[in-house]
């Protein structure tokens, strides 16, 4: 078995082990939790059923088995394809991630991309100059940011560009009243602008401000100071020796920020009731929906063990010293 090979099936047991106990925590959690799935479903019309049609419902979900007994039964279908039915949506779970998953890709790929750039571009400046007019500004953009919750600036947004100004819509992912798929690209653009400029503004101080205390050290170094000896700028030290050796710190803030991207998303999409992973997240919680809470779980540690698995791989490109390291 090459190493390559081997490293690779390292990773699948890992990844196999973190999902199975990623599944025990969170079917355990939602077992401690008080909402009851029954009364959840039932609403507003909990007066109106009797015991025996409760005692029908539960049945027919399995709710009156022994929880070990519905661990394993869900576990057994999901390792047959399964991922059960969503008493929330009264669809497959599958059916319900495919849909909401497609509506939070645009949003979520673009805030994490727009964040990385814009972060890594500004660090790379205030690292360049540090202690300049440049530097503070940033440094003082990205310190008020990093402290600001989600909600609070999705909020500000949407009272200042959406009330205010009437220059965004309100809510959801197109018009209301409008079928998906009579949308237009640039109606669901409209719609996802203001959401998108929440999650990225918030994204980028953290990638900023890891970057550019990276930049202050590389700007320090000896290969630096040989390179002003042979008459180079400053901006010339930071865009060929400093970007390329501050990318490596980058990449590992940009990838490991893909589990706070959803949290992120979780209060944005609630505020601006739009429609993808994050708001099924929360309506899944509220109604107490097992199988698509612990598929959602098991999805969002899979796309974050996926991002990490990219971002090892791409340290061998960006510097080829790390190639014997990223494959153990």
């Amino acid at each position: 078995m090459t190493a390559l090979a081997g490293s690779l099936l390292s990773r699948f047991v890992r990844l196999a082990l973190v999902l199975a106990a990623v599944a025990v925590l969170a079917f355990a959690l939602l077992k401690l939790s008080p909402i009851d799935p029954v009364d959840a479903y039932l609403g507003a019309d909990i007066a109106r059923v009797g015991p025996e049609q409760r005692a029908l419902i539960a049945e027919k979900w399995g709710l009156d088995a022994p929880p070990y007994v519905q661990f394993g039964t869900w576990a057994g279908t999901v390792l047959g394809g399964d991922l059960g039915f969503s008493m929330t949506y009264n669809a497959p779970v599958a059916e319900v991630l495919a849909s909401r998953f497609a509506a939070s890709l645009p949003l979520m790929g673009l805030a994490w991309l727009l964040s990385g750039v814009l972060g890594f571009g500004l660090g790379v400046l205030a690292g360049a100059f540090p202690g300049s007019w440049l530097d503070r500004v940033i440094r003082f953009y990205a310190f008020v940011l990093a402290a600001t919750p989600t909600f609070w600036l999705a909020i500000v947004l949407l009272i200042v560009f959406s009330v205010g100004l009437r220059w965004t819509p309100v809510c959801c992912a197109g018009p209301i009243g409008v079928l998906p798929q009579d949308v237009t690209p640039w109606q669901r653009l409209h719609h996802l602008m203001l959401p998108l400029v929440a999650l990225t503004v918030l994204g980028v101080a953290q990638i900023a401000l890891h970057t550019r205390a990276k930049m202050v050290e590389i700007m320090q170094s000896d290969y630096a100071i040989y390179a002003r000896a042979q008459g180079a700028s400053e901006l010339e030290v930071a865009l060929r020796h400093g970007a390329r050796n501050a990318a490596l710190p980058a990449i590992t803030v940009l990838f490991a920020s893909l589990g706070e991207l959803f949290g992120g998303s979780v209060l944005a999409e609630q505020v601006f009731a739009y429609p993808g992973l994050g708001n099924a997240t929360v309506e899944a919680g509220l109604r107490g929906d097992v199988p698509l809470l612990l598929a959602l779980a098991l999805f969002l540690t899979l796309f974050v063990v996926t991002g990490n698995m990219i971002a090892d791989l791409l340290y061998s490109r960006l510097d080829p010293r790390m190639a014997g390291v990223v494959v153990k």
